[in-house]
């Protein structure tokens, strides 16, 4: 028993520090530079039914402050108003530009497949993809170029400030925002050349057109679900410059917009951030049921206590900096901290239960899986 004890506040201490350096250190877009030069950047957004949010994507959009600045959106089939509403802002802004995407190939995955057309249709030297459901502070786009330029990056991406509503949304989705600013010192991302110290978010990922062709783009990951993982390791295998930061009061986006959502939304992509590696993923399952769980189980036993509640304080010390600093919903993230794990992990749980049988039905469409990847007949989200 004393050995299990001794494991759990060494690595309880280990995600403290990692949440600590991130917490003081961790690179922010706000923070970015403002840029010495103005090369031509293409923001590049691949849309499918998002008449709900596109306008506000837009908007947001037309009033960066960066002066060389071109906006296309791909209409990927939509079935709603999308196409008609970019279509009314390209009337009213020349930098906006509207494309109709082609029939999926074989082997795609539909966002892949949408990125890789809007590439090819890009004139920036630099590239940023960003998803029709985000909105943005007005120098988000010249901070990250800044960031760019200071560091030479080939790529750069930020996880968004994440906007949660629904009791679901606050429950889970900042969970996987943890993983991040706890279990990885974001500088590393920079200064480490370890493809496994890799972590992107395809709501905000730009690249350096260079750096993008030599890697040869999304088609090097054509078939992936999580493409942003693994373009930005990929990116460490070629030895290109890769930084990853927090978007927060820069980048902001609201992934799912209720429980249904949450639940198979993340559960079409968790078994893909261990690269659909099973053995990795489940000892990721069971370390986070022993070092944020176990502590909380321990306290069921009185004669335990002296030993569970320093481990249960580690724990809730390790949410409140993170949901202060990230500007995670605080209740959620803290009090609730427990049930928001457990629900994680069934969520992963559900994930590879969905890759074990082939399939995921999102959005109204089957998902169908193979080796980890999809066969070219999903829709991006």
């Amino acid at each position: 028993m004393i050995h299990i004890l001794i494991a759990l506040y060494m690595l309880l201490m280990l995600i403290f520090l990692v949440t600590l350096f991130n917490a003081l250190t961790a690179p922010m877009v706000q923070n970015g530079p403002n840029p010495l030069r103005f090369p031509k950047v293409s923001v590049l957004v691949p849309a499918r039914n998002e008449e709900r949010t596109i306008q506000t994507c837009l908007a947001a959009l037309c009033s960066q402050d960066y002066p060389n600045l071109e906006i296309i959106v791909l209409d990927d089939h939509s079935q709603d108003k999308t196409a008609q509403l970019v279509a009314g802002y390209a009337e009213i802004d020349q930098r906006i530009r509207l494309i109709q995407g082609k029939s999926l190939p074989r082997g795609w995955t539909g966002k892949n497949w949408a990125c890789h057309q809007l590439s090819h249709a890009a004139q920036g030297s630099i590239l940023i993809f960003t998803d029709a459901d985000n909105f943005y502070a007005p120098y988000a786009v010249s901070r990250t170029v800044g960031w760019m330029e200071k560091l030479n990056l080939d790529l750069f991406s930020a996880f968004p400030q994440q906007i949660t509503q629904t009791w679901a949304e606050k429950l889970i989705v900042p969970v996987f925002d943890l993983f991040v600013y706890s279990l990885l010192p974001l500088w590393l991302t920079y200064h480490s050349r370890f493809a496994s110290l890799s972590a992107a978010n395809g709501q905000w990922i730009a690249f350096a057109q260079r750096g993008y062709e030599q890697m040869s783009g999304h088609a090097s990951v054509r078939g992936h679900i999580v493409e942003d993982t693994a373009l930005s390791r990929r990116a460490k295998q070629l030895g290109l410059r890769t930084l990853t930061a927090s978007g927060r009061d820069a980048v902001f986006g609201r992934m799912y917009t209720g429980p249904k959502e949450v639940w198979f939304g993340f559960a079409k992509n968790a078994f893909g951030l261990m690269n659909f590696q099973a053995l990795p993923y489940f000892l990721f399952m069971g370390f986070l049921f022993f070092i944020f769980i176990v502590p909380y189980l321990l306290l069921l036993f009185p004669l335990l206590w002296p030993f569970a509640l320093p481990a249960v304080g580690i724990n809730i010390l390790i949410r409140f900096i993170v949901s202060i600093k990230f500007k995670q919903p605080p209740f959620y993230s803290v009090v609730l901290h427990p049930i928001s794990i457990l629900a994680t992990i069934l969520v992963g749980l559900t994930s590879f239960y969905y890759y074990w049988i082939g399939h995921i039905v999102w959005k109204g469409r089957p998902v169908p899986f193979q080796n980890g990847k999809s066969d070219g007949n999903r829709h991006h989200d």
